[in-house]
């Protein structure tokens, strides 16, 4: 799959690239070298890989559902704040897609790794899914 047919994959490539740009900037290291940016890149894509909603997701600040940790959350925010603009020079492509992503007000549900019952607005989500969950 590429970037130009997969959400997930698209959006994984720009959470990285983000977190990247953060730490540079701030930390003077890659991320790799970073235990903080390490450890957020690591849960936001680790949320990203297990959303119900896959290909059928808006941004996740339109998500019905609330998979970050209020602490993780605003880290993300603030990395996002200060990568986004910068990603518009870096970036264009996948800064056009996030654009072209954001549009979508509410998320398509194809349903393929959740119950009819799960994910109704305003429920919590429990965290990443585990395989046992899937059965």
């Amino acid at each position: 799959m590429s970037i130009w047919s997969n959400r997930i994959e698209r959006e994984t490539k720009t959470i990285q690239i983000m977190v990247a740009i953060y730490c540079q900037h701030h930390h003077h290291l890659t991320v790799s070298d970073c235990d903080e940016c390490s450890n957020l890149q690591q849960y936001a894509l680790e949320r990203l890989q297990n959303c119900p909603y896959e290909e059928g997701k808006t941004s996740c600040k339109k998500c019905p559902i609330h998979c970050y940790k209020p602490g993780m959350k605003d880290e993300v925010k603030r990395v996002m704040r200060f990568s986004g603009p910068r990603m518009t020079l870096r970036h264009p492509i996948l800064t056009l897609f996030h654009f072209v992503d954001d549009r979508r007000s509410t998320p398509i549900d194809i349903g393929s790794k959740r119950s009819d019952d799960q994910g109704e607005s305003g429920q919590e989500c429990t965290g990443p899914i585990e395989a046992s969950d899937l059965g």
